[in-house]
């Protein structure tokens, strides 16, 4: 193989990061942008010892799972990995990319149940985060263009709410003509990093958030006044203070310009606060059928004691609540500890405790007390658990854990640790939260060896 060599190659495959691969003489070659079923030219454009890279030069023939691409901005934008096939293939894929993890990675054997499909494909995120940068013609909103920190310009995505689109160009237009500049990543000149937007998917409050570099409140607060204006769901509107040379979006300071600084939402019933440093779902609808098949996976009978570790701001454990004697939250994050046990308190939880420590601390502090969980529910960051959190999972001796992960390839790991300590993994299932996207969730149900 060489580079720029054509080649025709039929795909047999997707990987989890969303390229296609096919063989050529016996050669692996990774192709973007394509289907099962492809037949195609492909020039390859990168050759290393045992694979290599291609492109699509020519479709010879397409897969019945390719659909017309709907977005202008794909497959340069980085967003999206699926919008040429359905959304029924590309949730059979994910269903696959579960499976693939924890019976390689994992070595687990146990009971896959069917992917549980998002039932709407487009316009679900809760949640943006437009870069603004600086071009000859002014400042420029858009999106990231893939595996890079060039924007591209435009401001309707289709896994956005439509109004996302209208706000951000309001705000790029008011800047340019006002000369509040955007932010330039190469020098650090200009003031503008981020346009924020939340939205709460049940109340439809909205959040307006800027990110600048430095504190200028007085000249945003003319715009303010337009926002509120022309955006009557508009609930609060806040500037955060980034004045350092990293990628991190998020400042340490934010300051409210309107409102309290937060958005409500309801999620599984409860009333949640949401500010802008929180970390909450981006996919409301389907984060709640994800944690009804949390619970219905831990069958509760009411007198158990529930631990919820990495429990954040609370969402998971709350939902629960009303099913179990007595809950425990444990999050190292304070702030996060303190939003928790507000949510508690606006939904009335009185069975509900929440604990600033690591996974480790807090079994001390349970075993002292004279408490020990029947339930541990893990929803640990992309890196999954460390060794000192599953060990002390372990001397817990729940009976059920029940993981709900971002990365199935970290908790098909986590899992064959907890396999080798006495659990079983009695089911797994794929949930997409992320929809045309590579990325895929899972909840796993581990019960406690008798032996």
């Amino acid at each position: 193989m060489k580079k720029n060599q054509i080649v025709e190659l039929e795909i047999t495959d997707i990987t989890s990061d969303g390229n296609g691969v096919g063989r050529y003489e016996s050669m692996a070659v990774f192709v973007p942008e394509t289907a099962v079923g492809d037949l195609l030219r492909v020039k390859i454009v990168k050759v290393l010892k045992s694979y290599c890279f291609g492109i699509v030069d020519e479709i010879i023939s397409p897969s019945p799972d390719r659909v017309h691409t709907d977005c202008p901005h794909f497959p340069k934008c980085g967003g999206c990995s699926f919008r040429h096939i359905s959304y029924e293939s590309e949730a059979k894929l994910k269903e696959k990319f579960v499976y693939d993890a924890f019976t390689r990675i994992g070595k687990i054997q146990t009971e896959f149940m069917p992917v549980l499909s998002c039932e709407a494909s487009d316009r679900y995120r809760n949640k943006a985060q437009y870069p603004v940068g600086i071009s000859d013609e002014g400042n420029i909103c858009g999106f990231y263009a893939k595996r890079s920190h060039r924007i591209m310009s435009g401001y309707d995505c289709r896994l956005l709410p439509e109004n996302f689109g209208r706000i951000s160009e309001f705000i790029t237009e008011y800047t340019n003509k006002n000369n509040i500049r955007g932010y330039d990543e190469k020098n650090g000149s200009g003031v503008l990093r981020h346009i924020f937007i939340r939205q709460g998917y049940h109340s439809k409050e909205l959040m307006i958030c800027f990110v600048v570099k430095k504190d200028i409140a007085q000249r945003l607060m003319p715009l303010c006044e337009r926002l509120k204006e022309k955006f009557e769901e508009t609930k609060s509107i806040v500037m955060n203070i980034n004045p350092d040379n990293t990628n991190v979006i998020l400042g340490k300071r934010t300051v409210n310009l309107y409102g309290n600084g937060c958005i409500s939402d309801t999620m599984c019933g409860n009333v949640i606060d949401i500010a802008p440093e929180a970390f909450y779902q981006v996919n409301t609808n389907q984060a709640e059928r994800l944690y009804a098949q949390a619970t219905e996976f831990a069958e509760f009978k009411g007198d158990e004691l529930l631990l919820d570790l990495y429990c954040g701001a609370g969402t998971i454990g709350l939902s629960m609540a009303d099913r179990v004697k007595k809950l425990v939250g444990v999050e190292i994050i304070p702030q996060a500890v303190e939003n928790a046990k507000k949510n508690a308190e606006i939904n009335g939880v009185e069975n509900a405790e929440f604990i600033c420590a690591d996974a480790g601390m807090a079994a001390k502090q349970l075993a002292k007390k004279g408490l020990k969980p029947d339930v541990v529910v893990l929803d640990p960051p992309r890196k999954g658990c460390d060794a000192d959190t599953l060990e002390a999972v372990v001397s817990m001796s729940p009976q059920k854990i029940v993981m709900i992960s971002c990365n199935p390839a970290t908790a098909a790991r986590d899992c064959g640790v907890l396999c080798e300590k006495g659990y079983k993994a009695q089911k797994v299932r794929a949930v997409d939260l992320f929809p045309r996207t590579t990325h895929v969730e899972c909840v796993v149900l581990m019960s406690r060896n008798k032996a």
